[in-house]
């Protein structure tokens, strides 16, 4: 008996909790078998009133509810774009945990959305240009409500800053210059640039492989006025890149320091339907055993 986990890092807030549950059932449908949504940490202290009255679970206790019920096989399905700590660092230590009480369980660790190793998938940068150019055709037709947009037609090119929340570990930065790279070669001459930039970063010369931050790239003389759309490279919404949140204040602030500039955000990666097929592949992999990120074999052979 297996059971499958659709895991990410957690929230405090509700919107999160709700997108992962949504994704979880659009896999399950697919896969014909259910995934399970869990997360990390935090969403468990979310009152159960605020996501529909299902209470929030972490991942350590629903997997060891599923060892009691008779799971051998556990599959960690990363609803995550690249190898954080938290997938190579605390998972592993929380599954070991979960193996000292149920022995016979194994437990694999799909690889996340962005397989560095793996084949050239583009399908999470073409994901990305989809969204920017959602957002560029909305802006088009709010500011010329009676044309049509044509190739070609665009006066002034965008320009796309491509944000993520920026990392403790080069590796992450790299997944997403590797994604700022690719969307470029994807929307080409549809817009003018594409850049890649952190929403924040730790102190210190040892994490300045984050810059450029986002506030930073919209005062530089190529990003200060015109057309800016900001794709973002987040899975939820939440505090950073929710309604309201982190990411909207500092464009806003950016649009006040800079009366010319103009700055939209996209759409999130994890709201758009695209992101399906990608996390079935991912999951797909692992339980074919072609690849996976991690294994925690069973440490015993199980009596049942």
């Amino acid at each position: 008996m297996r059971a499958i986990f659709l895991v990410d890092n957690g929230s405090l807030r509700p919107q999160a909790t709700l997108n992962l549950r949504r994704v979880a059932a659009a896999l399950s449908r697919q896969l014909g078998e259910s995934v399970q949504a869990t997360s990390l940490l935090h969403s468990n202290k979310l009152p159960p009133e605020a996501v529909d009255g299902i209470p929030a679970t972490t991942l350590g206790p629903a997997a060891e509810r599923s060892a009691e019920q008779g799971a051998t096989d556990i599959i960690v399905l990363p609803f995550f774009f690249g190898p954080s700590k938290a997938l190579t660092s605390y998972l592993p230590e929380r599954m070991a945990a979960l193996q000292s009480r149920f022995p016979h369980v194994r437990v694999r660790v799909a690889q996340p959305l962005v397989d560095e190793l793996g084949n050239n998938d583009l399908r999470l940068a073409h994901l990305l240009a989809d969204n920017v150019r959602a957002q560029y055709l909305e802006q088009y037709v709010e500011q010329h409500p009676k044309k049509h947009l044509k190739q070609g037609q665009q006066n002034v090119l965008p320009k796309v800053a491509l944000v993520d929340h920026g990392s403790p570990i080069p590796e992450i930065t790299a997944v997403r210059n590797r994604l700022a790279g690719q969307l470029s070669v994807v929307l080409a001459d549809e817009v003018g640039c594409v850049a890649a930039a952190s929403m924040e970063r730790r102190e210190g010369d040892a994490y300045r492989f984050n810059e450029p931050l986002l506030e930073h790239l919209l005062d530089t003389p190529e990003f200060s006025s015109g057309s800016v759309i900001v794709a973002m490279l987040f899975l939820s919404p939440g505090r950073h890149a929710g309604e309201g949140g982190d990411i909207a204040v500092i464009c806003e602030q950016a649009q006040q320091r800079h009366p010319t500039l103009s700055v939209a955000t996209t759409a999130l990666v994890g709201e758009h339907p695209g992101i399906i097929d990608i996390l079935h592949s991912r999951l797909r992999q692992a339980l074919g055993e072609e690849r996976f990120l991690l294994e925690l074999p069973a440490m015993q052979r199980g009596t049942y």
